[in-house]
């Protein structure tokens, strides 16, 4: 109920006291709220507003691991399915471990932090290492542990989280560093992961509702998306008579680039550079990814949310400026 009030607010209209605090950021600072990003500590999760209007939560507490929801593109457009953490109508109730968007792995020392329940690993936040707002962007800083079943602390991470608009649009930039704090760390050859996104239900492939398209940077389509190498993929269709879309863009410097995509027809889309046995056909374990004790491994990647098919959206020149910029870092 928590999630739901807070959700139709957003969507749905401003309480008093909030559109007072509105006004009084606008009188204090009037370029950040027109065009700045602004995230502010609730309690429970990290709220974050670009240019003025909601665009998603970060929740962190009581969870099987963090994730953001809702996540509102271009226009407010809800672009995320709303279940398990909201009832709503014409929704597929599968997979409740498909919590709007996420990062977890299906097999990370032999532990399975990709599902939830008895017998699977937790990712627990420690603390906040940043929380800041921008008037060109706003970054959340976060220091996780991976706990196993037993209690047992299988590994360490930090993630950073920058946000930012360009025009319309909206970008998460992820940076996760994954330590192999209590000994060598095996990211196990599954599907099952990674960085990973559950789309809006009309903009899935297949489905009573959904009328989406898949283009990955290959020029591979829909369906045939699956389990291919490709440095970016675009998954769009329409949310409220609009179409719209979410690009993944797979860093340069990240393990095995170009990454292999675990893209589903029925909204699932997620990036996975481990399941190489079940993308390829090759021996189990082939996508084993070793990390030596006291050593890490980073993975970057971007969520643009945007609108149009891939032509409409600029995606190719856009990863391919992304890409530019990382090189020349």
């Amino acid at each position: 109920m928590f999630q739901e009030s807070r959700y139709a607010r957003w969507a749905g209209g401003l309480t008093l006291a909030v559109c007072v605090g509105m006004l009084a950021g606008i009188a204090a600072d009037p370029a950040r709220a027109a065009d700045g990003v602004q995230i502010r500590e609730s309690g429970t999760t990290l709220q974050v507003e670009v240019g003025g209007r909601a665009f998603t939560e970060y929740w962190y507490r009581d969870v099987p691991r963090p994730y953001f929801y809702p996540v509102l593109g271009p226009g407010g457009l809800p672009m995320t399915r709303n279940w398990p953490m909201k009832e709503a109508p014409d929704e597929a109730r599968d997979h409740p471990h498909h919590k709007s968007l996420w990062f977890t792995h299906g097999a990370v020392n032999g532990v399975d932090f990709w599902a939830d329940g008895a017998g699977k690993g937790r990712i627990v936040h420690r603390e906040f290492t940043t929380i800041k707002s921008g008037d060109a962007a706003g970054v959340i800083g976060t220091r996780n542990d991976w706990v196993g079943p037993d209690g047992k602390l299988v590994c360490t991470e930090d993630r950073t989280m920058t946000i930012r608009a360009d025009g319309a649009d909206r970008i998460i930039d992820f940076e996760i560093v994954m330590h192999a704090s209590q000994g060598d760390l095996t990211f196990g050859d599954t599907k099952e992961g990674s960085m990973a996104i559950r789309l809006a239900e009309t903009m899935r492939l297949k489905g009573a509702v959904g009328k989406g398209n898949i283009v990955n940077s290959e020029g591979v389509r829909d369906g045939q998306t699956w389990g291919k190498r490709a440095a970016w993929c675009y998954y769009y269709g329409p949310v409220q008579g609009k179409t719209v879309g979410v690009a993944v863009f797979d860093h340069p410097r990240n393990p095995r680039h170009p990454t292999w995509w675990h893209v589903r027809d029925y909204g699932l889309f997620a990036v996975n550079p481990f399941g190489i046995h079940d993308f390829e056909k090759k021996p189990a374990g082939a996508g084993d990814l070793k990390v030596p004790a006291g050593q890490s491994v980073t993975f970057r990647y971007r969520f643009l949310f945007t609108l149009g098919d891939e032509k409409q959206a600029r995606v190719a020149e856009r990863y391919r400026e992304y890409a530019g910029a990382s090189a020349a870092r």
